[in-house]
């Protein structure tokens, strides 16, 4: 097994075969998630944050443990109920009667990875406390920012909008995730292994004994980090991202297309991608590879759209299917 702090972590290639063991790790815990288990890597990659949506039980909050149990890094839980504060997030000024003071007693925002769990279940003051962290790396409280660990990934789950007890995400909030990632219910098969697991005294409520251990820390990730910076992007790519962020924008299904910097978020996402598969350049596959999980929550559909059974998933494929692919 790797050990995340060996001497020869800022190495490129030990740093592609640390995410690879990752990935592996995660699978000890999670069943037939794959394509959120590299959603999650590549949001590291790119410093961004992760919005995962599924129905409840489909081990959303299981996939983020099991991310923060193979990596050596420090993870915080937040579980959001329809009564937590801001300060309860973000933490606040306490007085201390010994010293006459105010001092600052940080939230649980102050660390590298952390897990918003039912983020849509609180109301959008609580969810809106989380804007200033994911965007500008720091919390403001009183006047004085305070700088936020590097890194710092939130990984938010939902249940899906139309859900009891839900307040939908504003738009803002949604397009500081860099990806959404719906989490499908699994397959027969993948169901069977579940339960064949638990049968067999897997239990979710204890990762240590699944077998889960760190395989990567801080140094594998700067290294990858630095890796994906020196991918190439031709100009074509460069163009065939801004068509097709351009062409939601002219979509007559939506009255919101995607921004510039949607745009900016493909690239990054495509770049983290094609080095993640061993590539140091940018393809036009790699692009399409990651539109869906970049695009979908920066579009919004028109309400005629939607009640003819048009979704976010159904326009882009249309238009990544018409926008002419480069050579």
């Amino acid at each position: 097994m790797m050990d995340p702090t060996t001497d020869n972590a800022g190495d490129p290639g030990d740093a592609r075969a640390a995410l690879e063991a990752l990935r592996a790790e995660i699978a000890k815990a999670v069943v037939g998630q794959d394509p959120a288990v590299t959603g999650l890597v590549v949001a590291l990659l790119c410093r961004g944050h992760v919005l995962l949506e599924g129905v409840p039980g489909v081990a959303k909050t299981l996939l983020v443990r099991a991310l923060a149990s193979a990596l050596d890094l420090d993870t915080k839980r937040v579980q959001f109920t329809p009564d937590l504060m801001p300060s309860d997030v973000t933490g606040s000024l306490v007085y201390d009667t010994r010293s006459a003071e105010f001092s600052f007693q940080p939230g649980p925002v102050f660390t590298n990875l952390l897990l918003a769990d039912e983020i849509n279940r609180t109301p959008p003051k609580t969810q809106s406390s989380l804007l200033e962290a994911m965007e500008e790396r720091q919390v403001t409280v009183d006047g004085t920012p305070r700088p936020l660990p590097d890194p710092f990934l939130v990984a938010a789950t939902q249940n899906p909008v139309e859900y009891e007890g839900t307040y939908p995400l504003p738009e803002a909030q949604l397009d500081r995730f860099l990806l959404k990632l719906t989490i499908p219910l699994p397959s027969r098969q993948d169901e069977i292994n579940v339960l064949t697991r638990h049968a067999e005294g897997f239990n979710p409520r204890d990762l240590y004994a699944a077998g889960l251990r760190p395989v990567a820390g801080a140094a594998q990730l700067e290294a990858a980090r630095a890796a994906v910076a020196k991918t190439t992007v031709s100009p074509e790519i460069t163009a065939y991202v801004v068509d097709i962020c351009r062409a939601t924008r002219e979509s007559p299904s939506l009255t919101l297309g995607v921004s510039p910097r949607g745009a900016t978020a493909l690239l990054a996402t495509a770049r983290a991608w094609a080095w993640l598969t061993g590539r140091d350049y940018v393809t036009p596959d790699d692009v399409k590879a990651l539109a869906l999980p970049t695009l979908r929550h920066r579009v919004q559909l028109r309400p005629e759209a939607e009640m003819e059974g048009v979704t976010a998933d159904s326009v882009i494929n249309a238009i990544l299917a018409h926008v002419p692919v480069p050579r």
